[in-house]
C-alpha cells in the first residue's frame, strides 16, 4: 500500500469492524455514568422471535470487547447451538480479502495534493490536534485521511488503548465458531454497500462525524466499561441512551447508518421467520435497541419478541 502509518497494518486486518464500531461501543459526551442495577432475572442483549416454523434469535453485538467479557452467557451460546444458520451484517470473510481492504483504504484517502487540514473547521482542527497529541501521533502523517476514516482510526486506537480489542468482538467470535462448526452463513448487506456507508458520506457529514467522535472520545475512558456492563446485563435502555445521544443534531447520519438499514433488515427477518430452521442473527447492538430499533419494529408488526 502507498500509505504506512503507525499501527495501520493491524487496523487493516480488522477493517470489516469499522463500519459499526462507533455505534457499538463509543459513548457520548455529556452523559453521566448510571449505577448498575441488580436484576433477579438475568437478561442479555439477546431476543427471540417465534415464527410459524422456526425461531429467529437476535444478538446485539459489541464489535470490540475486553477478554474478561468471555466466556459469554450460556443463554447466548444455547441460542447459537440451536441455530443451523448464522447471519451477520455483511460478508465478514469477504471483508478480510486484501483487495477489499485496499479498496477501503483507498476510499479513506484524499487524492495526492489534497489534505485533511484544508477541509476542517478551525475548532475541529484544534480538537483533532489535541487528540492526536494524546495518542502520540503526528497529525501531519494522517493528513491524507478523510474525516470519516480518521474518525474510526482514532476511535479504534483509543479503544485499544483502553484494553478493548476488535479480535474479541462478538461478530468475530461467532463468525469463527460458525465456520468451525460448518453452519450456514449469510449476511444482510453486500460488501460494496458496507463500504459506501461511511465512504460515500458528504463532506459536511464527514466533518460532523469526526467532530462528534472527538467529543465522544473525551469521555470514552470513564464510560466504556459501563457500556460493556450494560451489554452483559442486557440493559437495553441504558445502551440506547449511550449509543444514540451522539446522533442528536445529525438526523441524516442517523438515518443513513442505522434507521434505514433497520427497516431494510426487518423485511429480511420476516422472510427468515418462515424458514424451516432456526436462525441466529448477530448485528451491532445499536440496531436492536430503542424506539426505532429492530426489536421495536418487529413488535409493531405484531410479533412476540422475548428478551432472553
Amino acid at each position: 500500500m502507498a500509505v504506512h502509518q503507525p499501527g495501520l497494518s493491524h487496523r487493516r486486518s480488522t477493517t470489516f469492524l469499522f463500519i459499526s464500531l462507533i455505534f457499538s461501543l463509543l459513548v457520548s459526551a455529556g452523559l453521566n455514568a448510571q449505577p448498575n442495577q441488580h436484576s433477579t432475572v438475568p437478561k442479555h442483549c439477546l431476543w427471540e422471535v417465534a415464527g410459524p416454523t422456526n425461531k429467529v434469535f437476535l444478538l446485539g453485538s459489541l464489535h470490540v470487547l475486553k477478554s474478561n467479557a468471555y466466556p459469554l452467557a450460556e443463554e447466548i451460546n444455547r441460542a447459537y447451538r440451536a441455530s443451523p444458520k448464522v447471519v451477520f451484517e455483511t460478508d465478514i470473510g469477504g471483508m478480510m480479502d486484501p483487495a477489499v481492504q485496499a479498496r477501503m483504504l483507498s476510499m479513506g484517502l484524499y487524492p495526492a495534493g489534497e489534505s485533511l487540514l484544508h477541509n476542517l473547521s478551525e475548532d475541529t482542527r484544534i480538537s483533532l490536534q489535541k487528540r492526536m497529541g494524546d495518542l502520540g501521533l503526528p497529525l501531519e502523517q494522517f493528513a491524507r485521511f478523510k474525516p470519516w476514516f480518521l474518525a474510526v482510526t482514532i476511535a479504534t486506537l483509543e479503544l485499544q488503548r483502553l484494553g478493548f480489542s476488535p479480535a474479541l468482538g462478538i461478530d468475530v467470535h461467532y463468525y469463527g465458531r460458525a465456520r468451525s462448526d460448518k453452519k450456514k452463513i449469510d449476511f444482510f448487506e453486500p460488501i460494496e454497500y458496507q463500504l459506501g456507508l461511511l465512504g460515500a458520506m458528504s463532506a459536511e457529514d464527514q466533518n460532523a462525524f469526526l467532530g462528534q467522535t472527538l467529543k465522544d472520545l473525551e469521555v470514552a475512558a470513564e464510560m466504556a466499561d459501563d457500556m460493556m456492563t450494560y451489554w452483559q446485563k442486557g440493559q437495553a435502555d441504558k445502551l440506547y441512551s449511550l449509543l444514540f445521544k451522539s446522533f442528536e443534531g445529525y438526523p441524516e447520519i442517523e438515518d443513513r447508518l442505522l434507521l434505514k438499514r433497520n427497516k431494510d433488515w426487518l423485511n429480511r427477518i420476516e422472510t427468515m421467520l418462515g424458514e424451516p430452521e432456526n436462525i441466529f442473527i448477530v448485528v451491532g447492538a445499536g440496531h436492536l435497541v430503542g424506539p426505532e430499533g429492530v426489536v421495536t419494529l418487529l413488535k409493531q408488526k405484531g410479533y412476540k419478541v422475548i428478551q432472553r
